[in-house]
Protein backbone atom coordinates (compact mmCIF):
# COMPACT_ATOMS: atom_id res chain seq x y z
CA UNK A 1 0.00 0.00 0.00
CA UNK A 2 1.15 3.52 -0.68
CA UNK A 3 1.96 6.05 2.04
CA UNK A 4 -1.26 7.95 1.26
CA UNK A 5 -3.34 4.83 1.81
CA UNK A 6 -1.62 4.22 5.18
CA UNK A 7 -2.54 7.76 6.28
CA UNK A 8 -6.15 7.24 5.22
CA UNK A 9 -6.58 4.00 7.13
CA UNK A 10 -9.14 1.22 6.88
CA UNK A 11 -12.36 0.37 8.71
CA UNK A 12 -11.68 -1.68 11.83
CA UNK A 13 -14.14 -4.44 10.87
CA UNK A 14 -12.49 -4.79 7.45
CA UNK A 15 -9.01 -4.96 8.96
CA UNK A 16 -10.07 -7.63 11.47
CA UNK A 17 -11.53 -9.63 8.58
CA UNK A 18 -8.43 -9.14 6.38
CA UNK A 19 -6.22 -10.27 9.29
CA UNK A 20 -8.38 -13.42 9.58
CA UNK A 21 -9.21 -12.75 13.22
CA UNK A 22 -12.92 -13.15 12.39
CA UNK A 23 -14.47 -15.29 9.67
CA UNK A 24 -16.80 -12.52 8.45
CA UNK A 25 -17.02 -8.74 8.71
CA UNK A 26 -20.38 -9.18 10.42
CA UNK A 27 -18.79 -11.24 13.20
CA UNK A 28 -16.05 -8.63 13.53
CA UNK A 29 -18.65 -5.83 13.72
CA UNK A 30 -20.60 -7.77 16.37
CA UNK A 31 -17.45 -8.20 18.49
CA UNK A 32 -16.73 -4.48 18.17
CA UNK A 33 -20.30 -3.62 19.17
CA UNK A 34 -20.07 -5.84 22.26
CA UNK A 35 -16.95 -3.96 23.39
CA UNK A 36 -14.53 -6.84 22.79
CA UNK A 37 -12.13 -4.71 20.74
CA UNK A 38 -9.88 -1.85 21.88
CA UNK A 39 -8.05 0.51 19.56
CA UNK A 40 -4.95 2.15 21.04
CA UNK A 41 -6.16 1.25 24.53
CA UNK A 42 -9.60 2.83 24.16
CA UNK A 43 -12.84 0.83 23.89
CA UNK A 44 -14.19 0.84 20.36
CA UNK A 45 -17.91 0.42 19.68
CA UNK A 46 -18.11 1.44 16.02
CA UNK A 47 -17.09 -0.92 13.19
CA UNK A 48 -16.27 2.09 11.00
CA UNK A 49 -13.51 3.24 13.37
CA UNK A 50 -10.37 3.88 11.32
CA UNK A 51 -7.28 1.69 11.81
CA UNK A 52 -3.89 3.02 10.70
CA UNK A 53 -0.35 1.69 10.46
CA UNK A 54 1.26 1.28 13.95
CA UNK A 55 -2.09 1.32 15.82
CA UNK A 56 -2.53 -1.21 18.62
CA UNK A 57 -5.63 -3.40 18.39
CA UNK A 58 -6.59 -5.50 21.42
CA UNK A 59 -8.95 -8.35 20.59
CA UNK A 60 -10.87 -10.23 23.26
CA UNK A 61 -12.52 -13.11 21.43
CA UNK A 62 -12.59 -16.88 21.27
CA UNK A 63 -11.62 -17.13 24.95
CA UNK A 64 -8.34 -15.24 24.67
CA UNK A 65 -6.99 -11.70 24.62
CA UNK A 66 -4.49 -10.68 21.94
CA UNK A 67 -2.66 -7.37 21.59
CA UNK A 68 -1.62 -6.68 17.99
CA UNK A 69 0.37 -3.90 16.34
CA UNK A 70 -0.88 -3.06 12.85
CA UNK A 71 1.94 -3.46 10.30
CA UNK A 72 -0.14 -3.22 7.13
CA UNK A 73 -3.78 -2.67 6.23
CA UNK A 74 -4.07 -5.29 3.52
CA UNK A 75 -6.03 -5.08 0.31
CA UNK A 76 -8.04 -8.29 0.65
CA UNK A 77 -8.69 -11.28 2.86
CA UNK A 78 -5.94 -13.50 1.59
CA UNK A 79 -4.34 -16.74 2.76
CA UNK A 80 -3.23 -17.13 6.38
CA UNK A 81 0.42 -16.36 5.58
CA UNK A 82 -0.62 -13.06 3.99
CA UNK A 83 -2.94 -12.26 6.91
CA UNK A 84 -0.29 -12.78 9.60
CA UNK A 85 1.94 -10.26 7.82
CA UNK A 86 -0.66 -7.56 8.62
CA UNK A 87 0.13 -7.54 12.35
CA UNK A 88 2.72 -8.26 15.01
CA UNK A 89 1.68 -10.03 18.20
CA UNK A 90 2.67 -7.98 21.26
CA UNK A 91 3.66 -9.44 24.62
CA UNK A 92 0.88 -9.39 27.20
Amino acid sequence: MSEGEHAAGLRLDRWLHHARLFRTRTLAADAIGRGGIRLNGKPCLKPAQTVRHDDTVTVSAHGRVRALRVLDLGERRGPAAEATALYEELES
